[in-house]
């Protein structure tokens, strides 16, 4: 690559890169999945106070909610920072909530496993964007009615294939030959 050659048609300006690393992913997926980790790793091992009394939601599978909840948080990272493989970590993203109902007190007190299923299904739907075409003709603001908009839709002509002329058969079928009409067929 020459210097006379640019890097890129344009660069972002700094306001919106963000804006556009952001489009380039499945940022909502990867947030929604992140954030449905945090109550089904932490529940498991946090406790309420309410005044003098304590509430402790431990359970004895806390360490498989926390590794539900760290390999969430993993997914939501790999969602935004590895998109091409959005499809598997949006599906991992969904079982994973489902496991997390009987681990982790109902999946986070249901917040979490509603967030991460949300964030898993965001994620394995998302499809990048087409590349925008450039067209060099201005504008001046106002939508432009294209002659296309007014045309009927054209249908394709596919032209008829053509087949050569079967003809009768000129020999008789025998033990070792197929007949076309559905005959016999022998091995030897």
């Amino acid at each position: 690559m020459s210097a006379e050659i640019p890097a890129s048609r344009e660069v972002p300006k700094k306001e919106n890169r963000f804006k556009v690393w952001r489009q380039t992913r499945p940022f909502w997926a990867g947030l929604f999945t992140m954030i449905g980790g945090v109550p089904i790793a932490y529940l498991p091992y946090g406790d309420m106070r309410l005044g003098n009394m304590t509430i402790a939601m431990q359970t004895t599978a806390g360490s498989a909610a926390l590794i539900i909840g760290v390999l969430l948080i993993t997914l939501g990272l790999t969602m935004w920072f590895q998109p091409i493989v959005r499809v598997f970590a949006g599906v991992a993203s969904i079982v994973l909530a489902l496991v997390s109902i009987p681990v982790s007190n109902f999946g986070g007190l249901v917040v979490g496993y509603l967030f991460a299923l949300i964030g898993g299904a965001m994620s394995a739907s998302w499809a990048p964007a087409r590349p925008v075409e450039e067209k060099d003709a201005e504008h001046d603001g106002h939508p432009e009615a294209s002659s296309e908009a007014d045309a009927e839709p054209a249908t394709e002509v596919v032209p008829a294939a053509v087949f050569p002329e079967q003809r009768e058969a000129e020999y008789l079928a025998t033990e070792t030959t197929t007949d076309a009409n559905g005959g016999r067929n022998s091995a030897g």
